[in-house]
């Protein structure tokens, strides 16, 4: 089950997050000094899913150049200035495997993922998440349920964070402040997908959106399925979701860390 690849939608735009995105993907903004993209990359790794495959649009070349050089700065190197040979300590590397491919600046969501799928790069079961999301969702257990059912899709559900007060009235006169729960909005789509490959069918060109036609199609055919995760899921869309992000993370207590030997070690080396 570990060999299943995993798509990691990185090629938007990111208009929301313009203070940041003009210079950088949406999914290389850091929380804790690493892109959005490496947390969700790890949450992945910790539960032994290695195989990735990024689809790049706006600014790809950001990503290329973080991954192609993250092992040399993330570790111990020596260089050859006589001969200029750089060696990096092997005891640095982890044992990822990283596509990286380009699927077009204007490509929307479910483009992305068709063009991945023509080009071969896919002939199974996958799991398939957006760039800019983090959960501490259990992927076995939501493998396991894609399983279960049968269906060519399966969506994590998750209720929004809630981002406005709640008030109760006593006429003009405000009885009652609180900060609104979030059990009390509906739920969404979060991302976190496990897919069939025959799901590419479903996508009628490069320009169509993963999240309207081919879902809403994918429901009407009983194909859609949702597994429902009530604990911590958090995107970041703006910059007040940034900022929220990077105090969860100094605090410590981030949800989505599942440590592994892998992360205590990297930690050790300054990470």
């Amino acid at each position: 089950m570990q060999d299943m690849k995993v798509i990691i939608l990185a090629g938007g735009l990111g208009t929301r997050l313009a203070e940041e995105t003009d210079v950088r993907p949406k999914p290389m903004v850091e929380i804790g000094g690493r892109p959005m993209l490496w947390h969700i990359m790890n949450i992945y790794a910790a539960y032994g899913f290695k195989n990735f495959i990024i689809a790049l649009g706006y600014k790809g070349e950001v990503i290329k150049r973080y991954m192609s050089e993250y092992v040399n700065l993330s570790g111990n190197m020596t260089i050859d200035f006589k001969s200029g040979k750089v060696t990096s300590e092997e005891g640095n590397a982890l044992d990822w495997n990283v596509e990286l491919v380009e699927t077009g600046l204007d490509t929307q969501t479910g483009g992305r993922l068709r063009k991945i799928i023509e080009q071969g790069r896919i002939n199974s079961t996958f799991m398939m998440t957006y760039g800019d999301g983090v959960s501490d969702v259990n992927i076995p257990k939501l493998v396991e349920f894609h399983r279960s059912h049968g269906k060519l899709a399966t969506m994590t559900a998750v209720r929004p964070p809630a981002r406005f007060g709640h008030i109760v009235f006593n006429g003009s006169e405000v009885s009652r402040f609180t900060e609104k729960a979030q059990v009390d909005a509906g739920w969404i789509n979060g991302g976190f997908f496990v897919l069939e490959p025959e799901v590419a069918k479903y996508v009628d060109s490069y320009i169509t959106p993963w999240e309207r036609e081919p879902l809403e199609r994918l429901a009407d055919e009983q194909q859609l399925m949702a597994y429902f995760h009530e604990n911590f899921w958090q995107c970041m869309d703006t910059l007040r979701d940034k900022e929220l992000l990077q105090e969860i993370w100094k605090s410590g207590k981030a949800p989505w860390v599942i440590k592994t030997e892998e992360q205590h070690a990297y930690s050790r080396n300054g990470a």
